[in-house]
């Protein structure tokens, strides 16, 4: 009974958002609301109803209007509901924890990342993107170039990942960070150890 009610709440609100999409895709062609019905061979107040939700969407009436508008029935409908939580698996790589934070196909990837206490620095590496960091907990280490940080809990930084950099712990408890990436430097830090991408 419930999954009943739930399709037909979402039926509902599919069709209700066919009117204004049509709406618009006849307003972007500049035509008046007389012209595209008259090219779709229906009336003009045929076409206001559905328009405004006054009449329900059918493909009798869809499958001329979107032919006119060089469009497909497709085009009306908004896009399937997706579930929106990130399911992909943190990995571990020398030591640091890698948790991704967005979908694998994401533009921007966002990562919490843990650095373990460690005796000495990791050598620093280079690779072509771009990362904005934030320091969640613990306080950590950032050589970047010539130069050696330490970032407290609340500091960011943003850097060239084509400079030489390296970041690890600098205290006896991990160090949290947010770090995001865009498409090239999320590459490199998604390689797990033996040389996979997460998931794979």
């Amino acid at each position: 009974m419930a999954n009943s009610f739930a399709e037909s709440a979402r039926r509902a609100v599919v069709l209700e958002q066919v009117g204004p999409r049509l709406r618009s895709a006849r307003t972007g062609r500049g035509w008046t609301l007389e012209q595209l019905a008259e090219r779709a061979g229906m009336s003009a107040s045929t076409l206001s109803r559905l328009e405004s939700g006054k009449r329900q969407a059918s493909l009798e009436l869809l499958v001329p209007l979107t032919r006119e508008l060089g469009i497909r029935i497709d085009d009306l409908l908004p896009e399937p509901e997706r579930d929106p939580r990130v399911r992909r698996p943190a990995v571990s790589r020398d030591g640091v924890l890698i948790a991704p934070l967005t979908a694998d196909q994401s533009p921007v990837q966002t990562f919490k990342i843990t650095y373990p206490p460690r005796g000495t620095a990791p050598e620093p590496r280079v690779h072509d993107g771009y990362e904005w960091l934030y320091v969640l907990s613990g306080r950590l280490s950032l050589r970047l170039g010539a130069q050696e940080l330490v970032l407290g809990r609340g500091e960011a930084a943003e850097f060239d990942t084509r400079t030489p950099h390296a970041m690890w712990s600098a205290g006896s408890r991990p160090a949290e960070i947010l770090s995001i990436f865009n498409g090239d430097g999320a590459r490199m830090h998604v390689r797990g150890a033996s040389g996979g991408r997460m998931g794979e």
